[in-house]
């Protein structure tokens, strides 16, 4: 499956987008209106420090929760303007400068903080929306983590409206990033039901895009006691070809005492294909768990854990 080492957008994306709604014209709103556009289309992430506490497991479930729901979406905003607005004061010394608006500068926030979700949830590994009151998670499979394309089309918005100093390039740009964005959305539901409809068999399945091919995507179906993987290729018509299947692995001896570890209970919050190996080590059943998104069967990732059951489990 497609590989990456970040979960969701890249920041890169997210600030030019904050840059891009800017350059289009929020910007002129009022002062340090650029500053709280990029600011707040990165600020969601800044839960990308629970790495720094505690397990690597736990901060995988923390992360695209807490910090990019509803709630936090009300919280951030208000935050991030008492920041600015606290530090331009302190900052000024020319009296005559213009002070900056503090409602402008709580709904440039609203729009930017806003912006960082919406862009998550293009993604695989998706976001969820409604924490803290529920963990569902939300993912649309329509865009790469790091998408090429966009980079190019808000990169060239923003190059252009600054050479000619306009802010009809970053519109545009921005237009046609939205269009891009539900294109994709569009076709991948379009071939995840050639899919079904090419196999005759309904479930659950992942459409993951490839990077710099958006008329491609690896597909992973879940048939109960295997994954069936495949590539399909988007249009119309959409064309579907299963490339293998790949056990899951959960009957596997020790896969049920290792569920039952901390470690695995966190990690299986937040895989959405995983998948199971064990191995005797000693006199210990060591069992390897793998989110198929990221990672690979047999394979060692960021997308997977390693438990050791304290004693060999024999087989069924």
């Amino acid at each position: 499956m497609a590989k990456a080492e970040a979960g969701a957008i890249d920041n890169v994306t997210h600030s030019l987008v904050g840059f891009a709604l800017a350059q289009a014209g929020l910007r002129r709103t009022t002062r340090l209106g650029t500053v709280v556009l990029v600011i707040g289309a990165n600020l969601p992430d800044v839960d990308g420090f629970a790495y720094f506490f505690g397990s690597r497991e736990a901060a995988l479930h923390f992360r695209r929760g807490w910090t990019h729901g509803v709630l936090a979406m009300m919280v951030l905003p208000v935050l991030l303007v008492g920041l600015v607005a606290g530090w331009a004061r302190w900052q000024q010394r020319d009296r005559t400068e213009a002070p900056v608006n503090p409602r402008a500068l709580l709904l440039l926030a609203v729009i930017g903080v806003w912006s960082h979700p919406l862009l998550d949830l293009l993604n695989v590994y998706g976001v969820r929306l409604l924490m803290p009151f529920s963990e569902h998670w939300f993912k649309a499979d329509a865009l790469f983590i790091l998408d090429p394309w966009m980079w190019v089309v808000l990169g060239a918005g923003l190059l252009v409206g600054r050479i000619r100093r306009t802010e009809r390039a970053s519109r545009a740009a921005l237009a046609t990033f939205a269009g891009y964005a539900v294109t994709m959305i569009i076709l991948g539901a379009v071939g995840r039901r050639e899919v079904a409809a090419s196999t005759g068999v309904s479930a659950r399945t992942m459409a993951a895009p490839v990077f710099g091919t958006p008329l491609r995507r690896e597909v992973l179906r879940d048939l109960g006691r295997e994954y069936e993987a495949g590539e399909l290729v988007l249009g119309f018509p959409a064309r579907y070809r299963p490339v293998g299947r790949i056990p899951v692995g959960r009957d596997l001896p020790g896969v049920d005492q290792a569920r039952e570890t901390p470690t695995a209970k966190w990690f299986l919050r937040w895989a959405r294909f995983p998948v199971f190996e064990s191995r005797v080590v000693g006199g210990a059943t060591e069992v390897s768990i793998q989110d198929l998104r990221f990672g690979r069967i047999g394979g060692r990732s960021w997308a997977g854990v390693t438990v050791q059951v304290p004693r060999a489990v024999e087989g069924r």
